[in-house]
């Protein structure tokens, strides 16, 4: 149903993993609106619940393909988009990740020591949600370079 509706050579489960994805690209977005409406509470379950979700995918699906496809071809195919823009991807996906959950972790528990929580929150937030985007634009772009092979026949 997912293959079919996307038409593409990615696997069923590939495919799951890209409209979550680009659901959860939505999330924070809803989450910032939260925030503007002062609705913290739902702002911090939307953003907690996002980042969590998609750190999950990271480990069970994104890590294991990057480690298998990938990893084995740097630097040596680096120049190439297949490659490069996985590459590229991961590097900015993992930074974007971890600064999500320290977010996570220092607004939202005190796990944290005081010295190490941030106090502005707005910059940090900002920050990651611009990120967040990026590195899903990026995610479309290497899903696209790696499972619409028709777009790249010469």
């Amino acid at each position: 149903m997912i293959r079919a509706f996307l038409e593409t050579a990615a696997p069923r489960a590939v495919n799951v993993v890209f409209v979550l994805e680009i659901a959860m690209g939505v999330g924070p977005l809803v989450g910032a609106r939260l925030a503007r409406k002062r609705r913290f509470r739902q702002h911090a379950w939307c953003q907690s619940a996002v980042v969590l979700l998609n750190f999950a995918v990271v480990a069970v699906m994104m890590i294991p393909s990057f480690r298998v496809h990938v990893l084995p071809r740097i630097p040596a195919k680096l120049g190439k988009a297949y490659y490069g823009l996985a590459t590229t991807h991961a590097a900015i996906g993992t930074v974007t990740e971890l600064a999500g959950l320290y977010v996570l972790l220092s607004a939202g528990t005190s796990v944290l020591p005081e010295k190490l929580r941030i106090t502005k929150y707005k910059a940090w937030m900002r920050s990651v949600l611009a990120l967040w985007w990026v590195v899903l634009l990026l995610g479309i772009a290497t899903y696209t370079r790696w499972y619409v092979p028709h777009l790249f026949r010469k």
